[in-house]
């Protein structure tokens, strides 16, 4: 294994925020973001060690949008490489979470310069490159509830 290459993939609970009505909340990446500024995405963070993942999804919610989730379902799993030859590597847990639109807020300006409702076939542009297959996801488990 190469010195500069982590023994294995990350683990990262990514989050479709709704409103209960179809409608997702998505945040634009800022100057300051690790990467793809001026991107629209969903929200994410890493899993930490001993932490389950709907106390990383609380956590990261609470984080990223300054609210508290109503509720944490999971929804689906993605191996994601991205770049050739694989730069990046992680394991994404996809999560639907209901939360109360009047209370969200960007609690991480550094990262976000805006925070947003959609309607599924209203998405603003540009997307990042992650963000549709978790809207997918998000999208496959409303067509199955209804």
């Amino acid at each position: 294994m190469a010195a500069d290459r982590p023994a294995g993939p990350s683990v990262s609970c990514v989050f479709v925020c709704h409103d209960g009505a179809g409608r997702v909340l998505l945040a634009r990446r800022s100057a300051a973001a690790r990467d793809a500024a001026g991107t629209w995405d969903t929200g994410a963070g890493a899993l930490e060690w001993g932490e389950t993942f709907e106390r990383a999804v609380a956590r990261e919610v609470r984080e990223e949008y300054a609210t508290e989730a109503l509720s944490i379902e999971t929804i689906g799993v993605r191996n994601v490489l991205r770049g050739d030859p694989v730069e990046t590597h992680w394991v994404a847990v996809v999560f639907a979470v209901a939360v109360d639109p009047e209370r969200v807020a960007i609690g991480e300006p550094h990262k976000f310069d805006a925070l947003e409702w959609f309607a599924p076939d209203a998405l603003p542009t540009p997307l990042h490159s992650q963000c549709a297959a978790g809207l997918d996801l998000f999208h496959d488990r409303l067509n199955r509830t209804r």
